[in-house]
């Protein structure tokens, strides 16, 4: 396989440059330019094993040095094109503090409205920091969920943190953004659980979570919204240690997402709380 040409960029004047700069740190671009960025090889080799098209590749002088790069950059289609950047030039660019030496750009993906039917899935409220809801997209891939709703409030699923965080998660979980999350659940057929401090909540570990659910897990501080909490057909509490009064949103949905996952792994072994119809 010949070496892929890359084009060498200098200058932060250039069309390109700006507009990588825009999309690296802009939510505001990224919408109007409907396209974001991938940092990192791993993200770009989960984009393109996912079948994502990759707009552009960008490479700095020092992350041509490694293999793992070039391997990349001749893996990618051919019409893709190609840049090259010094290393200050590529730090401008880039959407972190310590650059991974690769870059990409791909089209926004669309938002559309999933039909998770009678399959387990996230719901998520307010959640506003783009690195717990990378970290939460990333967890309920890891257990086998494959529908996430987002609502209003919400980072932006895509924005390049995001992605950092979700690893990948994207590309595998089916996320509908902007949601009118009330709306999307009145016809679920399966439970929808909060996570809440209630004196009504339930153990997770005495519920049975074999059936369908929709975990609704809302922001750090101000949680779910009343009308959402309403909604819920129950509440869970994750049993801790006295003196510790909460977990993060993604490690409280680590908890409960990998115990339906145990459960459902179990052959019918357990039998817990059933919440009413």
């Amino acid at each position: 396989m010949s070496e892929p040409q890359l084009k060498a960029l200098a200058s932060r004047d250039n069309a390109f440059v700006k507009r990588l700069h825009a999309l690296a740190h802009s939510a505001r671009d990224r919408r109007k330019l409907d396209e974001t960025v991938l940092d990192g090889a791993h993200l770009v080799e989960s984009a393109l094993a996912a079948g994502v098209a990759l707009r552009a590749l960008v490479v700095s002088e020092s992350g041509l040095l490694r293999e793992e790069h070039r391997r990349l950059l001749a893996a990618a289609p051919a019409e893709v094109p190609r840049y090259r950047l010094g290393d200050a030039l590529f730090a401008h660019v880039s959407p972190v503090d310590s650059p991974a030496g690769l870059l990409a750009t791909i089209a926004m993906p669309a938002s559309t409205p999933s039909a998770p039917g009678d399959a387990s899935l996230i719901v998520v409220d307010g959640v506003q920091d783009p690195g717990n809801l990378g970290s939460l997209l990333r967890t309920a891939a890891a257990a086998g969920i494959r529908h996430a709703l987002l609502g209003e409030g919400c980072a932006q699923a895509w924005s390049p943190r995001a992605l950092r965080a979700g690893m990948g998660a994207q590309f595998v979980v089916r996320i509908e953004e902007g949601c009118e999350l009330l709306a999307r659940l009145e016809s679920y057929p399966g439970l929808c659980l909060a996570t809440a401090l209630r004196e009504d909540a339930h153990p997770l570990y005495e519920l049975d979570l074999r059936g369908p659910v929709a975990w609704l897990f809302g922001a750090e501080g101000q949680g779910l919204s009343p009308a959402l909490l309403a909604r819920a057909d129950g509440c869970v509490i994750i049993p801790m240690t006295a003196g510790i009064e909460s977990l993060n949103v993604a490690a409280a949905a680590a908890v409960c997402l990998f115990e339906q996952a145990r459960q459902l792994r179990a052959t019918g072994t357990i039998r817990g709380v059933n919440f009413p119809s």
